[in-house]
């Protein structure tokens, strides 16, 4: 099983007959994982977690967050996600912003190594927000990105709730858990017999916006209580 569209690509490259299941990949046909969505052709399927479309709402939520918030930093890995992906992203982010009316700032982070640098890069360009388009890199560096909001009181949207369970402020997205679970049953069936190349890409079944008040009051953020109507999970 492949965690990401770069371990799916790579597995791809080493073999066109053992079956591949992806679990966490934005655009599997963009990358050329797959031929579409409903027939993948090949020995490669899974589940897509739809990164791009996901961008837009992520600083919409923001914004009604924090009123008045007119800069945000969007932090992202370059070469995680492929290029088309990474093109539809960003293009995704600029077309928000302005609808928003805010500002952003792109600032990236190849490897673990790179983040202590964006993250002073996000000081330096005096962001009074943060989004973070999370990759497996940054995932599993998601205790830093946290704490780096936090002790800046830094208000941070990310695309994955596990940062928000960790003490992140907000989330929108599909859930790690359901998505692995549910790439579970792709192997099952091709344990069984049945072919990857007739097993359909899935997307989300549902996208989660979690919010953690104890996070907005400890940054010394209150929010709306619309939009903590409007979450689907809260943490207090």
């Amino acid at each position: 099983m492949a965690s990401s569209t770069a371990a799916a690509l790579a597995a791809k490259q080493v073999t066109t007959s053992v079956p591949i299941v992806f679990a966490t990949v934005p655009d599997p046909v963009g990358t050329g994982l797959v031929a579409s969505l409903a027939r993948p052709g090949g020995n490669v399927t899974g589940l897509s977690n739809l990164n791009a479309d996901l961008v837009g709402k992520c600083l919409e939520y923001l914004t009604q967050a924090v009123p008045g918030l007119r800069r945000v930093a969007v932090l992202w890995q370059p070469g995680a996600f492929g290029e088309r992906t990474e093109q539809d992203m960003l293009k995704a982010a600029d077309v928000a912003a302005r609808t928003l009316g805010i500002q952003l700032q792109f600032v990236e982070a190849r490897a673990p190594a790179d983040i202590d640098k964006a993250l002073s890069e996000i000081i330096g360009g005096h962001a009074n927000a943060m989004t973070v388009l999370v990759s497996g890199m940054l995932l599993g560096e998601r205790r830093r990105l946290v704490d780096f909001a936090a002790s800046h009181r830094l208000p941070a949207v990310y695309t994955f709730r596990e940062l928000v369970d960790i003490g992140g402020l907000m989330s929108y997205g599909s859930s790690l858990v359901d998505l692995f679970r549910r790439a579970a049953g792709y192997v099952d069936k091709i344990l069984k017999g049945t072919r990857p190349a007739d097993l359909p890409v899935e997307q989300p079944i549902k996208l989660e916006l979690v919010i953690n008040l104890k996070t907005a009051e400890t940054i010394g953020l209150t929010i709306p209580p619309t939009l903590v109507a409007r979450a689907d999970d809260v943490i207090e």
